[in-house]
C-alpha cells in the first residue's frame, strides 16, 4: 500500500505494478504495528529469484537512490556549488586568517556544543604530521588540529556518553559536513576507535584513526558527509565510543567541523531560480524583446547627448580678450587716460 514519510510519498510495488519485474516474489506485512515506526517499515517484499525495478525518469539532471540505512556514496560533489555556513575549531580558541594558509576564520565550538559532560578539551604542543595523500594545511591549519575535545575512560569501564554539536542550517537544502580528526591524545597507536554520527544516524562505524593515517599519531584526517535537508533547521554531529573502544584510553575525539550549504536542484544557493539561468535563457527565448530594448536605450542616449549640446550653446557667453593698453576714465576729471600695463 502507498505510504507517506516526512512529506515524501512512496507508491506500492504491487504485483501488477509496471515498475517491478520479478519471476518469483511475495510481500510481507507486520502483524503488530509499532507506533514510533513509520508505515513504510511495516511492509517488505521477499525475492526468490533475481528481480529488478524499472523507473521512468523524464526530467534531466542528477537523480539519487536512497537506501534504508540512510548512508550511501555521493557522486558528483565537484559539480556542486557551496556556501560556508559554519567553520568551527573544537576545544581551542578562535583561529584568525593570519593563522590559516587560506585566510579562513575558525570560531570556537562553545555555543554549538550541546553538553560538555563527560568530555575534556586538550591542546597539543607538538608538531602536526601531515602525510602525502592525507589532509594538508589547506584542508585544515595546525591551530585546528592541535586542539580537540575528547571522551576518555579513566577506569576499566567505557563511558556511555556522546559528544554532540548542533548547528542552525537552512531548511530544504543539502549540506556538506566535513569533520576533522587528529589523534593528539593517544600514547600509542591503535588505541582510538570510535563511532561518528550525523543527525543521530550512525555515519562512520569504528573509525580507527591509526589505520586511516597510515599508523601515525598527530596526523590529520577528515571525512565528508552529504546530509539531506529537512524542516528542523538544525544539523547535529556526534562522536562516541564504539563496541571496539578500549578502557583506559581515549574513546572519541573531534578537532574541527565545517558545514557548507549545497546548491538546490536548479543550481541556486538562495531561492528557486538563480539569476544565472535567467541571463542564459532570456536572450535565446525572447530575441524580439531584447533587440528593440537595446535600440530604445541607444535612442535615449542619443537624444540626451543632443539636448546636452543645445543647452551648452545657449548657456555660453561670448567674450574677447582685452587689449594691453586700455583707456581708463578718471572719475574726477571725466577724461580718458592711457595706462600702460605690462
Amino acid at each position: 500500500m502507498d505510504s507517506t514519510v516526512d512529506n515524501r510519498r512512496f507508491i506500492s510495488d504491487s504485483s501488477d505494478s509496471h515498475l517491478l519485474s520479478s519471476p518469483n516474489s511475495f510481500s510481507l506485512c507486520a502483524g503488530s504495528l509499532l507506533p514510533r515506526l513509520p508505515p513504510i517499515y511495516h511492509t517488505a517484499r521477499v525475492f526468490k529469484a533475481p528481480s529488478k525495478y524499472v523507473f521512468d525518469v523524464k526530467d534531466p539532471g542528477m537523480h539519487m537512490s536512497v537506501n534504508g540505512d540512510k548512508v550511501e556514496n555521493f557522486e558528483g560533489l565537484n559539480l556542486q556549488a557551496f556556501e560556508v555556513v559554519h567553520r568551527v575549531t573544537v576545544g581551542g580558541p578562535k583561529v584568525t586568517p593570519f593563522n590559516d594558509t587560506l585566510w579562513r576564520t575558525w570560531v570556537p565550538d562553545n555555543e554549538y556544543l550541546k553538553s560538555s559532560e563527560g568530555s575534556t578539551s586538550m591542546y597539543f604542543g607538538g608538531r602536526i604530521r601531515y602525510h602525502v595523500g592525507g589532509a594538508s594545511r589547506e584542508v585544515g591549519p595546525d591551530n585546528v588540529y592541535n586542539s580537540a575535545r575528547l571522551i576518555e575512560s579513566k577506569n576499566a569501564s567505557i563511558p556511555n556518553v556522546k559528544l554532540t554539536w548542533e548547528f542552525p542550517v537552512t531548511e530544504g537544502y543539502k549540506h556538506l559536513v566535513r569533520m576533522h580528526f587528529c589523534d593528539i591524545a593517544s600514547i600509542s597507536l591503535g588505541l582510538l576507535v570510535f563511532n561518528v554520527y550525523v543527525n543521530g544516524n550512525l555515519a562512520y562505524k569504528d573509525l580507527d584513526l591509526s589505520a586511516a593515517t597510515n599508523f601515525m599519531l598527530a596526523s590529520p584526517f577528515y571525512v565528508d558527509f552529504v546530509v539531506d535537508g529537512d524542516h528542523s533547521g538544525v544539523l547535529s554531529v556526534s562522536v562516541g565510543p564504539s563496541n571496539n573502544s578500549m578502557a583506559y584510553a581515549v574513546d572519541a575525539i573531534l578537532n574541527g567541523v565545517e558545514i557548507m550549504k549545497m546548491n538546490n536542484s536548479v543550481g541556486s544557493l538562495d531561492g528557486d531560480l538563480p539569476a544565472e539561468s535567467v541571463l542564459k535563457c532570456w536572450p535565446r527565448r525572447s530575441p524580439g524583446i531584447l533587440l528593440p530594448l537595446i535600440a530604445l536605450v541607444c535612442l535615449l542616449l542619443s537624444l540626451s547627448a543632443i539636448i546636452h549640446r543645445r543647452n551648452a550653446r545657449v548657456d555660453s557667453v561670448p567674450w574677447s580678450k582685452l587689449p594691453v593698453d586700455a583707456p581708463e576714465i578718471s572719475p574726477k576729471e571725466g577724461k580718458h587716460q592711457l595706462s600702460s600695463k605690462v
